[in-house]
Parts: C-alpha cells; structure tokens; sequence
C-alpha cells in the first residue's frame, strides 16, 4: 500500500466488489480481498473429477428444481359446554355446541381451499384436526409433529394450545373476532398462552407476530415467509471458486450457521477443462449458438457488444446448469468473476447470471456470502428473481442501485428491454443493461457483515439511468429520511426484488435469530 503524507488525502478507486485485479490503494483487489476474507473463508464440499461428457449426460438443459411445499396442519380446538344452574358455566365465544363446532370445521375448510387457490407459493395443507383437548387430539400428533407449521384455530379447548406448542415444529394461532363466530382465545391468547399469566412474553418460539385475527391475508403472507424460509434451511449452493464475504472472512461460517447452507465448491481448474471439453463438442457449441440467437432476437434486444462474448455466455450458462445439477441444487455464485473466469471463459460471468435467474435459478455474482443468504430467502419467499446490487449513498429521498447482472424477468415472466453491453469495469464481456420498470415497487434487503442485524427498504423505481457505473441501474425513491437510511444501513451489498415481501423477510428472519429493522 502506498504511504502518504500527513495530511495527503487517500486515494481509492471504487468497484463493485473486492475481487480479481483492481488495484486498490495500489494494492491488487485480489490481494485486498485475502485480506477481507479470501483464502481463509473457503470452504464447503469440492466437486472434483469432472468431465462435460459426464454432466451432460445427467441432463444439463433441465429446468431448475421447484420450491418444496410448506406442510400445514390445520388444528380447530374448541369447547362444548354443560350448562349448570346459578353459577358460570361456558366462557366466551360463539361455539360452543358440536354442532356449532361441525358448522365451524366446514367454515374453516372454505377458507383453506381458498388459501390454497390463492397462493403464489407452494402449499400443502394436511385434513383438519379437531378436538376439546389433548386427548381427543392424541390421534393427530404425529401429523402435528411432522407438518412444517399447525395453523391453530384456537375457539375454545383446555391444554390444546399448549400440547400443540410443544409438539409443532413452528405454530401460527388464528382467532375470529368478526369474520365468524367470536373465539375464546380472542380475549385470552396473550394473558394466559403467550405471557402465561405474567407481564412479559413467557414461551420461546412464539411471539405476537404468530397471532392473526380474522384476516385470511395475514395467514398468506405468514405461510409465504415460512414457506421461503423451509426452503432456505439446509438449502444446497453451488460456489465456482469458492465462498468469500465482502468485508467479512466469517461470511461462509455465518451463513451455514445462520441458515444451515451447504455450501459446495468447484475450482477455475475444473471449470477450465469443462469448459475447454464442452467448445470441442460441436453440438454444444451450435447449441450454444442457437441460443444466443434465439435471446438476441427477444423483443426491446439490442447488441452492443462483440456477438462472440454472447455466444461464450450461453455456453457458461449450460455447464453453469450442468454443475448445478451435478450438486443437486437450484443456486450458484461465482468468485472472482471480475478477473478470473474472464480468460477462462473468453466472456464475462455477467448475462450467463442473467439469465439463469430469469430460468428460476438462483444466481448471484461475488460469492459474497454476507448477502446471498438473503438472496435465496428472498427468491424463496417471492418466487421471483433477484437482483444483487451496489447501493450508492442516499440523499433527497434517493438512491442509486447498480450491477452488471440483472435479470430481466423480474416479475418471474415478463420479459423487459434490455441492451447487450460490455461488463462496465473491464469493458469486456456480455452483460445486460436491463430497463426496469419505472413505477415498480421494490423489496430491498440490506444485510450486516455480522448477520445480526438486517434493515428493510420499500422502495420505487423513478428512474433508469446510463451512468459510468455498473449497467444495470435504477434510481428508487423511499420514504424514510434520507440520513436515517445512511446511518442505519449496515454491510454493503443489497438484494432487491419486484414486489412488497418485507413482513414476510422479517418474519422469516427472527427464527433464525437475525434482528429485522424495517424503514419501510
């Protein structure tokens, strides 16, 4: 690093990340980057051994796998009271005769079919239990136990909640006030479930946020984070030179603890050979062709770069999926992709990315495991693609948001305009200058170094300028103070996403134990 002189200004010369060959203070960005967490923070199972004729054959072109269903198990406990004279003898609530509780079931079986037509998500709901008390539930615990949430219609029932509980692996309690008959646990649920008859919440696992009352919406968007976060858990990511973190050399350790991420690797060595065995198999290579062909030819295309860089990138793209499906997973990032694989692969990493996320894959630049965590939650809980970008510094109720990797289905299936331009920093490459819809509102996730802490941004996009930056650019406007968002907004790296999800990100986030500070 170069000395300066007291009082010299240091001179710094921005990117998007710490990688490749940036020069840093005079510093290399891939020295820089050991010292951030390169080499130390490698890990995960290494794929090795490999041969293109051997991916190839296990079906490179097949589509990505689908999200797994969330298992519900609906519990209705309820209460069918004596009368005694002269003294009280049925507690609160509009049910309390078997046929009422017959009426109720079918009531709540109206609801879970409409549920199930509405989700955007998959889902998977078991036949309702139901029961006075733990007893009468005793035939339904192993379904309790083993579903991924119970959805709890808590009308009446002495010790149900509490069996439940301790039996679910995750609980979402439902209580009418107007939308049917008057429940019990309406009046009760926070006094003598949640703070167990004391001041302060008294149970683990559960909180305020897992009481919805009438509304079948706030089920939904509570099914939908839980059905992200299943999905994320122990989920499989492929790293293609392996894991790092921008700032952060735990970043790998931490997202494995945090989320359970099994993380596998594949080396330049053992990409190189693929991709020199793959550009000797003809067929792949007019394959390759012939797809680059059919992308340029989408409505709102236009190529501005050298067309061999396009054609390069689609073959990336296929041994990019045949890895994938090698690991058996649905996500993969890329290291060094500023300087490494450019000679590797005679292109750049960029529109292959692009691409894979407008496929349904989970793709993502950097292999900065400070943010692609989030990133998989995101897409797991939306469905959508995701875009992993640099922000800028906020100011006038603005910021910028900027890469060279943007999808362009970011709805999940309209194709947007889009211009075929160079990798900005190396000036080298295919990448996709993608014309976001202005108007949109947008989810950003903004991630800590140490993954305690995560800060949501609603936004909308204003505007999609052609600044010297990375291509991909939009400028959103938020309704938080500006200086607000630029104390609080921790890490560097942000995903950001087509639609609304920050209840669902939030709800997702306290049962791994990372703080969720929403500036809406």
């Amino acid at each position: 690093m170069q000395v300066r002189e007291k009082g010299q200004r240091p001179t710094f010369h921005a990117h998007c990340c710490p990688c490749g060959n940036h020069a840093v203070d005079g510093m290399s960005r891939r020295v820089f980057l050991g010292g951030l967490g390169g080499a130390a923070a490698l890990g995960g199972v290494a794929l090795s051994g490999l041969s293109w004729a051997a991916l190839a054959a296990e079906g490179a072109d097949d589509a990505p796998p689908q999200r797994h269903p969330l298992v519900v198990k609906p519990v209705f406990c309820f209460g069918t009271p004596k009368r005694r004279p002269q003294t009280s003898w049925r507690s609160w609530g509009g049910i309390q005769t078997r046929e009422d509780a017959d009426q109720e079931i079918a009531r709540i079986q109206g609801e879970l079919d409409k549920l199930q037509a509405a989700a955007d998500f998959p889902v998977k709901f078991l036949p309702i239990a139901a029961g006075r008390n733990p007893g009468e539930l005793a035939g339904a615990k192993d379904e309790i136990a083993s579903a991924d949430v119970a959805l709890v219609y808590a009308a009446g029932g002495g010790g149900v909640l509490e069996m439940v509980g301790k039996t679910a692996k995750d609980m979402i309690i439902f209580c009418r006030h107007k939308s049917g008959p008057t429940y019990l646990w309406y009046e009760i649920v926070s006094p003598v479930y949640l703070r167990q008859g004391t001041d302060k919440l008294s149970l683990k696992g559960i909180d305020e946020q897992d009481v919805v009352i009438d509304s079948q919406e706030e089920i939904l968007w509570r099914l939908r984070s839980l059905c992200g976060l299943r999905n994320t858990l122990g989920s499989r990511i492929l790293a293609v030179g392996g894991p790092t973190g921008w700032s952060a050399p735990d970043a790998p350790a931490l997202a494995k603890d945090r989320f359970k991420l099994d993380i596998q690797t594949v080396s330049y060595d053992e990409l190189g050979k693929l991709i020199k065995e793959a550009r000797a198999d003809r067929a792949v290579a007019e394959r390759a062709r012939r797809r680059a062909d059919d992308y340029l030819r989408q409505p709102g295309t236009t190529l501005e770069t050298e067309r061999k860089f396009v054609d390069n990138a689609f073959l990336l793209e296929e041994i990019f999926r045949g890895l994938m499906k090698k690991a058996d997973c649905r996500a993969i990032t890329v290291k060094d992709c500023m300087g490494t694989i450019m000679p590797i692969a005679e292109t750049t990493a960029c529109l292959p990315l692009s691409t894979l996320n407008d496929a349904g894959w989970l793709a993502f630049c950097e292999s900065d495991f400070v943010v692609v965590p989030a990133g998989i939650l995101l897409g797991n809980i939306s469905g959508r693609p995701q875009f992993l970008n640099d922000p800028t510094y906020p100011h006038d109720g603005v910021i910028t948001l900027a890469h060279c990797t943007g999808p362009r289905m970011m709805d999940g299936k309209t194709i947007e305009p889009a211009r075929i331009l160079t990798h900005f920093e190396s000036d080298y490459g295919a990448a996709p200058k993608v014309e976001m819809r202005k108007g949109q509102v947008v989810t950003n996730v903004i991630p800590d170094f140490k993954a305690e802490r995560y800060v949501g941004l609603r936004g909308e996009i204003i505007d999609v300028p052609f600044l010297p930056i990375c291509r991909d650019q939009i400028d959103i406007r938020f309704e938080c103070d500006s200086l607000k968002l630029a104390q609080r907004m921790p890490g560097f790296h942000w995903m950001t996403c087509y639609g609304d999800y920050l209840k669902e990100i939030g709800y997702a986030l306290k049962r791994v134990g990372i703080q969720w500070e929403n500036l809406g």
